[in-house]
This record gives structure tokens, sequence and C-alpha cells, in this order.
């Protein structure tokens, strides 16, 4: 069994792969779902993002806003720091936790992937045997930002460059999915690397 590192920068269609891969029969591991979990009301996580950031970071029902949050963490690289700090020890105990009993319940399963945005940053990349990157260039990322999640440019713009820069990102993957184009050759990529790496075709 292969356990695969799935990273990429915000819009790089890393979700798309990953549902794909699901499909061909691999197991998957959403960091971000983690890192939604961690932060629910009552947790600890939330508790601690409450005491250093303040009640405008809550909704009046207690969940997380994470507009709010978001318009503060993006304007300053200390406050994304100390966000960091909060919650990454955390999803870091929730992915090792899922990894072992990965290992120990599901024994006939070809791969494990890791999809995580932050899989280089966080150092999660010690956990898996190889990283894939889902590869786009910076134009086509900031449209697809933009369009997504309906952000104006410099908004957008400071998303993606609160993350790795691509190329440091590139420079720890084994295999890399470019995602420029279509989705149809992005997948015939991905169908190569589930073949490459499990033996298993996909018919």
């Amino acid at each position: 069994m292969t356990i695969v590192g799935l990273t990429g920068g915000i819009a790089s269609g890393k979700s798309t792969v990953a549902d794909y891969l699901a499909h061909l029969g691999a197991e998957i591991i959403d960091a971000d779902a983690i890192a939604r979990d961690i932060v629910k009301p009552g947790s600890p996580a939330l508790k601690e993002i409450l005491h250093f950031f303040g009640p405008g970071v809550l909704h009046d029902d207690g969940t997380l806003n994470r507009k709010n949050l978001g318009s503060i963490v993006f304007n300053a690289p200390s406050a994304l720091q100390s966000l960091n700090d909060i919650t990454h020890p955390k999803i870091t105990d929730v992915v090792l936790s899922k990894i072992r009993e990965f290992k120990e319940n599901n024994s006939e399963k070809k791969m494990l992937i890791l999809m995580a945005p932050l899989l280089i940053e966080v150092g999660l990349d010690k956990l898996v045997d190889k990283v894939w990157v889902v590869h786009v260039n910076t134009e086509t990322q900031l449209q697809r930002v933009i369009k997504r999640d309906k952000l104006t440019k410099e908004t957008a713009q400071k998303r993606i460059k609160s993350q790795l820069p691509e190329e440091k990102r590139l420079k720890h993957a084994d295999e890399i999915i470019d995602n420029n184009g279509s989705w149809e050759n992005a997948r015939k990529q991905t169908e190569k690397l589930w073949i490459k790496y499990t033996n298993c075709t996909t018919h």
C-alpha cells in the first residue's frame, strides 16, 4: 500500500483529483475536513482562537466565522502564524490517528491519499511515501480563485501569497499533475499515476 500526500495551491483542483482517485478505489483523508472539525463549538482549538483573536471571529451561534477570521489572518502574516500554531498540531494528531486506523483496518486497499493544501508547510509530507502536486500557473490560479470564491483580485492575490510559493511546492513533488488545461487531461495523468503505483487498471 502506498500513502500519497496530495497537495497544491488554492483552486489547483486537488479535490477533483482526490474525488477521482476515490472513484478508482483510493481511501481519502481530507485535512481540510479535519481542520473544520477541530474548530467546532466547544473544541479546545476554537477556545484558543477565541482567546487570541476575540469574539469577532465567532457567529452569534458560537460557530467560527471564517470570513472574519480570514480577513484578519490573510492581511497579517503574524496573525496567520498564530492561527497555524493553534491548529496545525491538532490537525497532525488527527491525521496520524487516521493513518494508524487505516493501516489496521484496510489492508486490502492499494492507496491512501492524504489531501492537504498545507502538506509541506505543516510537515505532513513526512508522514507519506510520495508527494503528488496538482499544479496550476499563477494566472490560471488567480482567475479560478476570483471566480470560485467571488473575491476581488487583490483579496485573491493575498490568499495565494499566504501559501507556499508554487516553485517551492514543486521541489517537494515526486509526481506532478498539470491542471492548467482541461479536466480530461488532468484525469488521464491521474489515471496513469494510479496504475503506476497500484498496478491496477481502471477498466
